[in-house]
Formats: structure tokens, C-alpha cells, sequence
């Protein structure tokens, strides 16, 4: 006797991109791990919510030790969604799963995320984070005339991002290219999020807690007081951050 199906559900799988922060460690893992706190410490929350992936390519790292850091990093509330560059040998069913592939592309879709807390504010109260996404149309630049409050993120990986007004303490600026801010930034700065060694910092007056570009990292305390409150440009130079104060 067959049966006839009559409440078939079909299982409906996409492909999508999202926009990951990529970590990148170095042996000894002790001592990474000593500079991850220290940035974590001078800008705290800033893995809060995020996806993580892992890239350990060329790392000469047995699985115990591979397993071994990523609880160490699940410690500190970084969780990782993927491994990048890993060996057979080194993963494991119970560590999150290899990648591979992973490319800048103008199309990553960026939706809104679940509200988290801002480490100034009132511990029972919650801030909304708000992401702002890339237009569906091809730009190389975004423009947005209103000032950036605390708790919101600004993600455009395809190119600079241009604030008409300041950003506030806790707030975020993510770009592909250039940041350009016309007030104060007193949050954070990501420039040349996806791999642009030429992109630029600029704002009128600079109160950052972080400022990046293509992945390299300078907080609040390493910023040079003579700066502190001026109009400045910062720029990569040799794999460091460099500044200068705009006339």
C-alpha cells in the first residue's frame, strides 16, 4: 500500500553574504591574546554581537591547541561563526566549520541587528543598534546629513561614507574607503574595511575611542594629546597609523 503526501513542505536554502570581522592571530597565542584584551579593555564592546571568522592560515597549530583557543576567545564573548585557512588536522566536529573563499563583494547584505548594550549606559536600559544598509544601486560613496548616535553602526563596504555632523561615544562608522566626518568623532572609525591599504580617516575634531584602517588598530590612549580635540587625517603608513592636523 503506498500513501499519497498531501502536506508537503519544501526546505528552502539561500545563498547570502554578510560582513564579518576577520581575526587574524599569531603565535605565541598567549600573547595575542594579551593584545586582544588590551583592545578590548581601551574599547570595550566593540565584539559584542559580532560575527567572527577565524583566519589561521599558515599557523602551525595542533587541533588541542586549536581547540584550546577558540574556548579561550569564547571566554572573552568573541564567537566564532567559521575557521579560514585551517588544516583537516586541526579541526574537529564540536569547532565551528571551515571556510573558504572569502572576498570583499559589492553586494553583502546587511540587516538589522538585535539591540545590545552600550557599556556607559544605564545596565538595565539597552541601546538599539542601528545599521544603515548599502543601497542596492552600485555607489562608490554614501552621504548621510544627520549625526550618527550612540548605538548605531554605519556599514557601507563599497566605498567612503561622508557624516555631515558628528558621531557620538559608542557609535561606529564601517567603510570600504575613506571615513570623511565634518564634527566630532568620538566614537569608532573603520576605514578600508574590506582590504584598502590607501583608504583615509578625516574629521574636524577627533575624540575617537578606535580608529582602524585595513584592519590595523589605534585606541583612545594611543593617540597623540596634541591631537586630541583637532581637525586630523590619518593614513597607513609601513602597517602603522600615522596622523597629521589638517590646516
Amino acid at each position: 500500500m503506498s500513501g499519497v503526501l498531501t502536506d508537503a513542505r519544501s526546505i528552502r536554502i539561500k545563498g547570502r553574504s554578510f560582513l564579518a570581522v576577520v581575526l587574524t592571530p599569531d603565535l605565541p597565542f598567549d600573547d595575542w591574546l594579551a593584545r586582544l584584551d588590551d583592545l578590548a579593555a581601551r574599547s570595550a564592546g566593540f565584539f559584542l554581537n559580532r560575527p567572527v571568522v577565524l583566519d589561521v592560515t599558515d599557523l602551525q597549530v595542533g587541533r588541542d591547541e586549536m581547540r584550546d583557543f577558540i574556548a579561550k576567545l569564547g571566554a572573552r564573548n568573541v564567537r566564532i561563526m567559521g575557521i579560514e585557512g585551517a588544516r583537516p588536522s586541526q579541526l574537529d566536529a564540536g569547532m565551528p566549520p571551515a571556510m573558504q573563499g572569502g572576498r570583499p563583494a559589492p553586494d553583502v547584505e546587511v540587516t538589522e541587528t538585535a539591540p545590545a548594550k552600550h557599556p556607559a549606559a544605564d545596565p538595565s536600559a539597552a541601546a538599539p543598534v542601528t545599521v544603515v544598509p548599502a543601497p542596492r544601486a552600485a555607489a562608490s560613496s554614501i552621504v548621510l546629513h544627520e549625526p550618527v548616535r550612540s548605538g548605531q553602526s554605519i556599514i557601507f563596504p563599497e566605498g567612503d561614507v561622508t557624516i555631515i555632523g558628528s558621531v557620538a561615544s559608542g557609535a561606529e562608522v564601517i567603510a570600504g574607503g575613506s571615513v570623511h566626518i565634518y564634527g566630532a568623532l568620538r566614537g569608532r572609525a573603520l576605514a578600508g574595511s574590506v582590504g584598502n591599504a590607501g583608504a583615509r580617516i578625516f574629521c574636524r575634531k577627533l575624540e575617537a575611542e578606535l580608529l582602524a584602517i585595513d584592519g590595523i588598530y589605534k585606541t583612545a590612549d594611543d593617540l597623540l594629546k596634541d591631537l586630541r580635540g583637532q581637525a586630523v587625517q590619518l593614513w597607513l603608513e609601513n602597517e602603522a597609523i600615522v596622523a597629521s592636523k589638517l590646516n
